[in-house]
């Protein structure tokens, strides 16, 4: 009865807490009804209950705080965002990244230079023909000039300025070969005497050289020519196109200075329409600076080269050096390969000396073209020359080698003018590239990337920062 009388009164006690929650829960939704009575009084708008805890229906997770969702378990955190990855330009260092932006400009440049040769070796005769004519056309457009300013009509004048510069450069051709055939057999006799006297020398030196091994020496010659007969044979067949090639190739020049001196002007203006129009301007602009720069680099050669003629001419002549004349005149031509042409023409002077007069008219000959050549380079060219063309030695040692070996003696004619007049081209755009910056017109070209325009885009925030 005892047991029966407690769980009783514990039976009372949670009914009486359950009818005091009940009592409660109810005050407070007629609390909650009398305040949206009000609100929708005031407002003319429906009532909305409170925020608040949502009673947990039964067997749902709010009576299980063990089961997930439940408000009293820790929620799991949230994932957080992987940082966004940077640029991959911005993560390299500056040399590097300078490094290859160069290379590759570097190798689409030497794959366009590596065609262009290839070009140029297909079609070597035209690029030849066409450069000669540029130069003989340096070399004569100022004469057309003088002819307009006296009054004579542009055809004329450049029918006239052709003609008397085609006569003079065939008769000097002529005069060379009939001085040459002139003196051909004296020549061969001083040769055969100077082999004879060479042959004494050796014989009487103190080398210990016998008549026998020269003897030996003259037969092992001989067997050489007679079994490389067919050898020479084709050589000599290889000459005879080389002779017609030649003379296509003077042909083409003399008909494109015919045109160039005629029509010069629309021509440049018709290679002006290729270019593209933001840099027209400024190749416009290097066009008369470059031809300037040939004109001054023909004149000056001419004038050094007759200079060079005259003088190692006249020393020749006076040492009674034969053929003195043509040795002139092939001194004149190899001036136009500068440095390695003067070198090859005294050569050839001094051994001709050597081979018909002896040392000692050999050792003079070797004084005098010495005497003239420092004189030319020391003097002559800085004067005459100028400030008109400025190559280094080292780069004229070294394209007139690269054009040799592209290009023959035509290519090492043209290497210096061509570096001469591609120097002042390149030096002029880039004095109108930085006045075309200095006055506020937007550079040509692509502007910034990658981290090259953030770097850009920082710079200029802080200057505008501090300005």
């Amino acid at each position: 009865m005892a047991n029966r009388a407690g769980w009783l009164g514990r039976l009372a006690n949670r009914l009486s807490r359950m009818e005091a929650g009940l009592a409660a829960r109810r005050a407070v939704v007629e609390s909650e009804g009398e305040g949206g009575s009000e609100g929708e009084g005031k407002g003319g708008g429906p009532a909305r209950p409170a925020a608040g805890p949502p009673t947990p229906a039964p067997g749902t997770s709010a009576e299980h705080p063990d089961r997930p969702g439940h408000p009293g378990r820790t929620a799991d955190p949230a994932p957080t965002a992987l940082p966004e990855r940077p640029d991959p330009a911005s993560v390299l260092p500056w040399g590097m990244r300078v490094a290859a932006e160069a290379s590759w400009r570097l190798l689409l440049l030497a794959g366009m230079l590596w065609v262009l040769m290839k070009v140029i070796s297909e079609v070597r005769l035209v690029v030849l023909a066409f450069a000669a004519a540029m130069l003989v056309t340096a070399l004569l457009q100022p004469f057309v000039v003088r002819l307009r300013r006296l009054g004579l009509p542009r055809g004329l004048a450049t029918a006239v300025t052709a003609v008397l510069g085609f006569v003079i450069i065939g008769l000097v051709g002529w005069f060379v070969v009939w001085q040459v055939m002139e003196n051909l057999d004296d020549l061969s006799a001083r040769v055969r005497d100077g082999i004879n006297e060479l042959k004494l020398w050796a014989l009487d030196s103190p080398f210990h050289v016998t008549e026998k091994q020269i003897n030996d020496i003259a037969k092992n010659l001989s067997e050489t020519i007679g079994t490389n007969t067919e050898q020479i044979t084709s050589a000599g067949l290889q000459g005879v196109t080389v002779l017609v090639e030649v003379l296509t190739g003077m042909l083409l020049a003399m008909f494109s200075t015919l045109f160039l001196l005629y029509d010069g002007a629309r021509i440049w203006g018709w290679a002006l329409g290729l270019v593209p129009a933001g840099a027209r301007r400024g190749v416009a602009g290097a066009g008369p600076r470059a031809w300037r720069t040939l004109t001054a680099y023909v004149r000056g050669t001419v004038l050094v080269a007759l200079i060079d003629a005259i003088f190692i001419g006249l020393g020749i002549y006076f040492l009674n050096v034969p053929m003195a004349v043509p040795l002139a005149v092939f001194i004149f031509l190899f001036a136009f390969i500068p440095l390695v042409g003067a070198v090859v023409s005294g050569a050839l002077a001094v051994v001709v000396a050597l081979v018909t007069q002896g040392p000692v008219s050999a050792l003079l000959v070797l004084a005098v073209v010495l005497a003239v050549q420092q004189i030319e380079g020391h003097v002559l060219q800085p004067f005459i020359l100028g400030r008109a063309v400025r190559v280094h030695p080292l780069a004229v040692v070294l394209v007139v080698a690269a054009g040799g070996m592209i290009a023959g003696i035509g290519g090492a004619v043209v290497a210096v003018p061509l570096v001469a007049v591609t120097n002042t081209v390149v030096g002029y755009l880039k004095a109108y590239s930085r006045d075309q910056l200095l006055h506020g017109a937007a550079p040509i070209g692509p502007g910034p990337h990658g981290a090259t325009a953030l770097e850009s885009a920082a710079r200029e925030a802080g200057h505008d920062h501090r300005a």
